[in-house]
């Protein structure tokens, strides 16, 4: 029935547009990656590789420490090792020969050994010529030595209360490989003495120094070389509660007259060092993995932005249909948020197959840390959202005529 004669007519309502739910979105953001899955492909890659490249570092370097830590464990991390320091006019102290009976006096401590340097050099033969010494050294040592620093015997054996008083010689791992000698018997030129191969040690990562040196008796030291008695190091086991409050009164105990030319270190102190170098590594590498994500990202812009030059029809026809320029924004913000957490996660079972595999053929346990894979997720829609914001914005600004004219 028409409205009576100057009856005022009710506003026609204006059409809603359709809302799109998450699950709308990401089909249709979806669909947009499978039409082109070649490029699609290329750009996830390149996020991948960044990923990849962050995740490996860290991980690599978590088994790596995890590695040492459990070495440490296995041998103890409560030796201290006491050495001379500088006098005051810069000149270099020397610690007391009664320095190591002195240290074995504080309840907690449980092993106090020495080592002394002789000056002496070692040599295969005679042949070879004098200052050719391939940065060996030669040590006085004693029987308590071995079970101070945790080390172990390779082959042969290690010095006792008979063999330190003759010239017999242990070597450590390193000056063994350099002599590229192995065999208990072999004689060596200490000196200008022969001395006659008893042993060789493992590695001794505590006291790695000891690696490239050759070990003989203290009396024979004295007797053969001039060996004046006085320690270069001593090496301390305590108690691992009271670790701390031995190593604050070692310097006077050690050298009661003069305790600031005593030197006391720790394991953790190399330790430290060692982490010190490795994050410098670490942060150059993960500098380089930034690098390579940030390239990804600019792929990903790249890709997104071809994409709404290529689908302007698709665009211009949506428009017509009804879409929102907030739907079409979003439809693109979407795809390269896709875009990049595909590359997120492949770059993630990437990084972790790298890291398995170079902790396996090191027989390191295999650490990925939680946050670094979070990080490297979380970085890569950072960077999709970044990267697709732009081509997003274009492709919403773009008129229904103007969009459908390039079909």
């Amino acid at each position: 029935m028409p409205a009576p004669v100057g009856a005022a007519v009710p506003p026609r309502s204006r059409p809603r547009a359709a809302r799109l739910g998450p699950s709308d979105l990401v089909r249709l953001g979806g669909t947009g990656l499978r039409t082109r899955p070649v490029r699609v492909f290329l750009s996830a890659l390149g996020i991948a590789i960044g990923v990849a490249a962050m995740i490996a570092v860290v991980g690599i370097s978590g088994s790596g420490q995890a590695e040492v830590d459990r070495r440490l464990d296995a041998l103890g991390t409560n030796l201290l090792r006491v050495s001379p320091g500088r006098t005051l006019a810069g000149e270099q102290a020397r610690l007391p020969r009664e320095s190591v009976p002195m240290i074995r006096r504080l309840p907690p401590v449980r092993q106090a050994a020495a080592v002394g340097e002789t000056g002496a050099h070692v040599y295969r033969n005679e042949r070879i010529t004098v200052g050719r010494t391939g940065s060996l050294t030669v040590v006085a040592a004693g029987a308590d030595l071995l079970p101070a620093i945790g080390g172990g015997v390779r082959a042969g054996r290690w010095l006792d209360s008979t063999t330190e008083k003759f010239p017999t010689v242990v070597l450590g791992a390193t000056a063994a490989q350099r002599l590229d000698v192995y065999t208990p018997g072999t004689r060596l030129r200490i000196g200008g003495d022969w001395f006659s191969l008893i042993g060789v040690l493992d590695p001794v990562p505590l006291a790695p120094e000891l690696d490239s040196a050759a070990l003989i008796g203290r009396p024979v030291a004295q007797r053969l070389l001039g060996f004046d008695g006085h320690p270069s190091t001593v090496y301390v086991r305590a108690e691992d509660s009271q670790v701390g409050a031995v190593r604050s009164v070692l310097a006077a105990t050690a050298y009661p007259e003069k305790p600031g030319e005593v030197k006391v270190s720790r394991p953790s102190d190399a330790l430290a060092a060692r982490e010190a170098t490795e994050s410098a590594l670490t942060g150059l590498l993960l500098g380089l993995g930034g690098v390579a994500l940030l390239v990804g990202g600019v792929g990903v812009g790249n890709t997104m932005v071809i994409s709404v030059l290529e689908r302007r029809p698709e665009i211009g026809l949506r428009r017509a249909l009804g879409a929102t320029r907030g739907q079409i924004r979003t439809q693109f913000v979407m795809e390269s948020l896709l875009l990049s957490l595909i590359g997120g996660l492949g770059g993630t079972v990437l990084g972790t197959l790298i890291t398995a595999a170079y902790a396996v053929s090191r027989d390191w346990p295999t650490v990925v840390p939680a946050w670094a894979s979070a990080a490297g997720v979380g970085s890569t829609l950072v960077i999709g959202m970044v990267a697709g914001l732009y081509p997003a914005v274009r492709a919403s600004r773009l008129s229904p005529t103007e969009a459908l004219a390039g079909t």
